[in-house]
């Protein structure tokens, strides 16, 4: 993993500065905020704009819990030696206690790669035993409201006639496949929250999580959006490996982050939010986009008959998100160019 550069840096600040001003964080000023999962994707985008937002005088101090903090130091320098901001190297489950207090928690540790869903009973364990040392530090260190990131999962499968899935859907995934483990430990999750809830005086949000896209989204895992933009840079084609049936939309990371801040402070205690974009588009249909946005010259291939599959739709409805500000400021096509042009500076000294 090689250190991002200047120009990465950079990229990373303007996307952020452009959404910025959209909501207003002020609230988090003066905030002790204790962060897991704080260096993954999500992590990236949050950081960013927590030190977007120290810099224009909003300042909010921020303690990331991580397994390995020196390697994402060292992978992205703008985050080293800065006050505001300092790393407790730890698994979820069972990392130490700091012995301070915080006013704010997003719980965000949860590993999603295909070698994680693989095993589902640790990644059972992984979100349920995670979250109660999360609940034990919320109690013991004083902490006044959390933001639980959840996911879509946590709702099943999409019925096939809708398009979008609400809200306030009772939806929920079969607990008698294997596949449901990281749907049935998300749901484990916002529900331990909103018992410590019910029990103490902390207020307790759940962000349920869809799909995402931008600079940090590997290139050359599960994700087909990423896997997508890197055959526009570096593949003769770009290659669909399904039939491209599947329906989707992409919200992009500063916007993601963004939001998460604010349902931070401003969710309705109890509630959850639907968190991605409202924007479906298939599979293929993405794939093309990519293609047109980034690489025009290329074919787009797909390696199966669409006629013998059924269609498959992940794709929120954003209307509690929404009715608080909430937008989707970036445009797919912009977050495409974002993403190309950094992948494109990390090749320039």
């Amino acid at each position: 993993m090689s250190k991002l550069s200047p120009n990465q840096i950079s990229i990373l600040d303007a996307s952020i500065a452009a959404v910025l001003p959209h909501l207003d964080l002020r609230k988090l000023n003066g905030q002790r905020l204790f962060i897991t999962g704080g260096t993954g994707f999500f992590g990236l985008w949050l950081l960013t704009a927590l030190r977007n937002l120290n810099a224009l005088g909003i300042h909010v101090e921020v303690c990331v819990l991580s397994r390995n903090p020196e390697v994402f130091v060292a992978h992205n320098p703008q985050f080293a030696n800065r006050p505001w901001l300092n790393f407790i190297a730890g698994n979820v489950r069972d990392f130490p206690i700091p012995k301070k207090e915080f006013d704010l928690l997003l719980h965000a540790a949860t590993e999603t790669s295909m070698v994680a869903h693989a095993d589902g009973i640790k990644m059972f364990d992984d979100i349920f035993l995670g979250t109660q040392q999360v609940m034990k530090l919320a109690h013991v260190c004083g902490v006044s409201r959390m933001l639980l990131i959840s996911s879509g999962a946590v709702y099943g499968a999409q019925p096939f006639d809708l398009t979008h899935q609400p809200d306030a859907s009772q939806s929920a995934c079969d607990p008698l496949l294997v596949s449901s483990a990281y749907g049935e430990g998300k749901r484990v999750m916002e529900l331990l929250g909103v018992l410590l809830q019910k029990n103490s005086s902390i207020a307790s949000v759940s962000a349920r999580c869809f799909t995402f896209c931008g600079p940090g989204l590997p290139l050359n895992a599960h994700f087909a959006i990423g896997n997508f933009i890197h055959d526009a840079l570096f593949n003769q084609h770009i290659t669909v490996q399904g039939d491209g049936s599947p329906i989707r939309s992409y919200l992009f990371g500063a916007d993601l982050a963004v939001w998460l801040l604010f349902l931070l402070i401003k969710g309705e205690a109890g509630k959850s939010y639907n968190v991605g974009s409202e924007e479906a588009i298939s599979i293929k249909g993405l794939a093309m986009k990519v293609r047109d946005v980034l690489a025009p010259h290329k074919k787009v291939q797909t390696l199966q008959n669409q006629e013998t599959r059924t269609l498959q739709s992940y794709v929120p409805a954003t209307t509690r998100a929404k009715a608080l500000g909430c937008q989707q400021w970036t445009t797919l096509e912009d977050s495409l160019r974002q993403t190309a042009r950094f992948v494109q500076a990390g090749f320039v000294s």
